[in-house]
């Protein structure tokens, strides 16, 4: 959604290799919600939701090994803020579906990594502030695993790797440990999550929402349509010239109410 990635003189992604080769097409300016975060928050409290998660990019937030760029903290700093001045609690998320392509593709595999995401985390802790209400250290990591080493639809592209796989999953939760167990980011992770996807059908979202039991914090993915691929297949929000509205159907708005 906030576009900006995978092309000359961007921050590049794990996905930056395959995009390069045509295999799918990138980001590109997507919805240009880097600039317009501020537009797209002022519509959040009319949804009825009282909060957001917010991934802080990592690969602009560290574009190659040991440079981390200021301004890019910086303009997280200002979203967030933003969206406590509007009474929303703030989540942010470590990492989603891409990760800087200076860790390697096979990241989840690699020892060396694992500080890497301890020193990110604590960086994006101690940066941010206290305006940061909660924080989850992958959004969802068995599909990450599963689209990489098993389902061959996302890096590092491997099909039944399940030995790798079982891999990966060991050394993400030796990660969201370690994290636990931090001082500064420890106090403010998140439990139990539960994601609704918004692509699926009024009704069944609304089963899924009173099936939802346990959780600390149950998501909508996503307020906007991405693009690219990791984005959302569909959104609550859509840009028409400068203007962010509801397009969410009335169905789906009084399922979520």
């Amino acid at each position: 959604m906030e576009g900006g990635f995978d092309r000359p003189y961007e921050p590049a992604t794990c996905f930056a290799p395959t995009i390069a080769l045509g295999r799918h097409a990138g980001p590109g300016e997507a919805e240009s919600l880097w600039r317009d975060y501020e537009r797209v928050l002022d519509v959040v409290p009319s949804l009825g939701l009282d909060g957001v998660r917010l991934t802080i990019e990592w690969a602009r937030v560290e574009p190659r090994r040991g440079v981390v760029d200021p301004d890019a903290l910086a303009r997280y700093a200002q979203v967030i803020r933003y969206a406590r001045s509007l009474g929303l609690d703030v989540t942010v998320a470590l990492c989603d579906a891409a990760w800087p392509s200076w860790l390697g593709l096979e990241a989840w595999l690699l020892p060396w990594v694992v500080p890497h995401v301890v020193t990110h985390a604590t960086r994006v802790v101690t940066e941010l502030g206290d305006d940061v209400t909660g924080v989850v250290a992958f959004t969802d990591p068995i599909g990450l695993v599963t689209r990489g080493f098993l389902l061959e639809s996302a890096p590092p592209w491997r099909r039944d790797a399940t030995a790798d796989a079982a891999s990966a999953h060991r050394q993400i939760d030796q990660i969201v440990e370690r994290l636990r167990s931090d001082p500064e980011v420890g106090p403010r992770m998140v439990g139990v999550t539960h994601t609704i996807a918004l692509d699926l059908a009024p009704e069944v979202i609304a089963q899924q929402r009173a099936s939802v039991a346990n959780c600390d914090e149950v998501y909508l993915r996503s307020l906007v349509k991405g693009a690219g691929p990791t984005s959302a297949p569909a959104g609550l929000l859509a840009k028409h010239g400068d203007v962010w509205s509801v397009v969410a159907s009335p169905d789906l708005l009084r399922v979520l109410s």
